[in-house]
C-alpha cells in the first residue's frame, strides 16, 4: 500500500451481493433488463464520496483499490470487468480523478475474511502517508460491525478522512458514513429521474 494517498478496501463478495439484489428489485421495478456495473464508475463514485477532488495540475493523487475475497470467487458476477486474475489484479485507470491502481485479493484458508480486512483496514489507517481510506464491508453483519467500529476508534490522525459504506444508516464510529447504493445504482446506470418515472 505504501505511497498511496487514498485506499478503497471493498470485499468484494459482498459488494457482488449488493449489486445482485439491486439489479433484481430494480429489473422488477423499471421494468428492463440491468447490466452488470461499470466498475470503474462505481470506484470513481466511491471517490468522490470519500472526499477525492478532480485533479488539479500535473499532481494525479494516486489510489489504491483492494478487493477482498474468498478463495474458491474467481470473479464477480455483476461487475464487468468481473475476472479477478486477469481483468483486476494489478490493473490500473486514469481519469479526471486521478490514477487507480487495482489489488485483488484472495483470502487464504488459515484465516477467515472478516479478520483478513480488518487486518487490511488497521494497517491501511495507521500509515502515515494515507489521507483518506474508503471501506465497504458487511456492515449488515453486527458482529463484524462492531469490531470494524472499535478497530476504528483507535485511529488518532486528525488528519485521516474515514467512510465508511453501508446499505442503512449504521451507529456512530470514529469515521464518515454514505450508503452504498447510491455508487452502486449509478454504476449500474439507474438515475433518480427514471426512478421517479416509476412510483
Amino acid at each position: 500500500m505504501n505511497g498511496y494517498e487514498n485506499v478503497i478496501i471493498a470485499d468484494a463478495d459482498y459488494l457482488d451481493k449488493v449489486a445482485f439484489d439491486l439489479i433484481v428489485n430494480f429489473e422488477r421495478m423499471l421494468m428492463r433488463r440491468i447490466p452488470p456495473a461499470d466498475i470503474a464508475r462505481w470506484i470513481d463514485c466511491v471517490a468522490l464520496d470519500g472526499g477525492i477532488r478532480p485533479a488539479e495540475g500535473d499532481q494525479l493523487p494516486q489510489t489504491h483499490v483492494v478487493l477482498v475475497h474468498s478463495k474458491e470467487t474467481t470473479a464477480m458476477e455483476n461487475f464487468t470487468p468481473a475476472v479477478f486474475d486477469s481483468e483486476l489484479n494489478g490493473k490500473a485507470f486514469k481519469d479526471n480523478l486521478g490514477e487507480f491502481t487495482i489489488s485483488a485479493l484472495p483470502v487464504e484458508s488459515m484465516v477467515g475474511k472478516d479478520d483478513f480486512l480488518l487486518d487490511i483496514i488497521t494497517t491501511v489507517c495507521q500509515e502515515k502517508e494515507v489521507r483518506r481510506v474508503m471501506i465497504v464491508t458487511d456492515a449488515d453483519n453486527e458482529e463484524e460491525y462492531n469490531r470494524l467500529r472499535e478497530a476504528l476508534r483507535h485511529i488518532d490522525d486528525d488528519n485521516k478522512r474515514i467512510t465508511v459504506f453501508a446499505m442503512q444508516p449504521l451507529p456512530g464510529g470514529n469515521f464518515r458514513q454514505e450508503i452504498l447504493g447510491y455508487s452502486l445504482m449509478n454504476a449500474l446506470g439507474i438515475s433518480a429521474d427514471e426512478i421517479n418515472r416509476h412510483p
